[in-house]
């Protein structure tokens, strides 16, 4: 045993195969039947791995829960919430040596050896069947030419989810999760964006995967950099895979099945997940296309909550379940106050 941060203990160096980072926020028992799910497939899996759970400072008792209930995987509980790309930055600092405040409560957290050779970022909000994880590392074993797989996500109910994505367009940007695809759901830029065009059910190489659940070769992390924490969440997994995509394939895996139970984390707060959701679209149109696009969606994206806001005034004045009408016109009233 060896001395760390803060005096605590830590055991000797380890190699370790696989190494998986799941952050966590207030979703203590979805990141518990995580957990479990993730230690039923390593054992079918038969490799040396490590789990790392870096929770952002949940009020839930999730961090006291990892030490209690499982006594072997690693804990960072951070004092603050950082956000999902900062805290899978924190992990894999840890995991390549390269710790940097020790102000952080790192609980059976071990100085390794050579680096894993493939890291898995995985959400608390998802469980992972059968031999999902078996079926991803022994992918990216017999392809070395491929530094990112992911698998098929199911929602709970067990129907598919869409998890490939084309790079985004301009278009996309507006046509994408906004108002006009409420009002157009079935619009030629969505689908384009989602893959609708190719079956879900075959193997293929994409542009990039919702960050639900990516393996990454640790190879390609070294080359490309860590996520970008200028995102707090949401399109933090597309720029840094478009890094990614320069150091090998992108390849989406359907034999390798994960249940998300999509957006546990970010629902507790829906006007928060809506500005967290749009600053990262118009940060990401800046990275991209310049301060011009960015400031042209902007007023669109605020001009679409005013709309929103005026429809449920309106049902409010006819009287239509006007409890709903006043929580969604506040959640409307905060966002509008942001500017996003």
């Amino acid at each position: 045993m060896t001395e760390f941060e803060g005096g605590m203990k830590q055991p000797a160096p380890q190699v370790v195969d696989l190494a998986i980072v799941v952050v966590s926020y207030n979703v203590r028992d979805l990141l518990r039947r995580c957990l479990q799910s993730i230690l039923a497939a390593l054992a079918q899996l038969q490799r040396q791995s490590y789990i790392l759970v870096v929770d952002n400072a949940s009020q839930d008792g999730s961090a006291e829960m990892v030490q209690r209930e499982f006594p072997g995987v690693g804990l960072i509980a951070l004092p603050t919430n950082r956000g999902f790309a900062a805290g899978n930055n924190v992990g894999l600092r840890w995991l390549q040596q390269q710790r940097q405040d020790s102000q952080w409560a790192a609980i059976n957290v071990p100085t390794f050896g050579p680096r894993p050779r493939y890291v898995l970022l995985l959400n608390p909000d998802t469980e992972v069947v059968g031999d999902a994880l078996a079926v991803l590392v022994g992918y990216l074993e017999q392809h070395p030419d491929v530094a990112v797989g992911g698998p098929q996500l199911r929602y709970g109910d067990g129907t598919l989810q869409s998890s490939r994505r084309r790079l985004p367009t301009v278009g996309t940007l507006f046509w994408e999760s906004t108002l006009l695809e409420q009002w157009w759901p079935r619009n030629p830029w969505a689908r384009r964006y989602r893959y609708a065009d190719s079956s879900q059910l075959t193997a293929q190489q994409v542009e990039w995967l919702v960050g639900a659940a990516l393996l990454v070769r640790s190879a390609a992390i070294e080359r490309a950099g860590l996520l970008d924490e200028r995102f707090f969440m949401y399109s933090e997994e597309l720029e840094w895979q478009a890094r990614l995509a320069q150091h090998g394939r992108i390849v989406y895996l359907p034999d390798a099945v994960i249940v998300h139970h999509e957006g546990k984390s970010s629902e507790q707060n829906l006007a928060r997940r809506h500005i967290n959701f749009n600053r990262s679209k118009l940060r990401y149109a800046r990275l991209r296309w310049g301060r011009g696009v960015a400031a042209l969606l902007r007023c669109f994206l605020l001009l679409s909550y005013v709309v929103q806001a005026g429809i449920e005034a309106a049902k409010w004045l006819l009287g239509h379940r006007r409890a709903l009408r006043r929580q969604r016109l506040g959640q409307y009233g905060t966002i509008l106050r942001s500017g996003l």
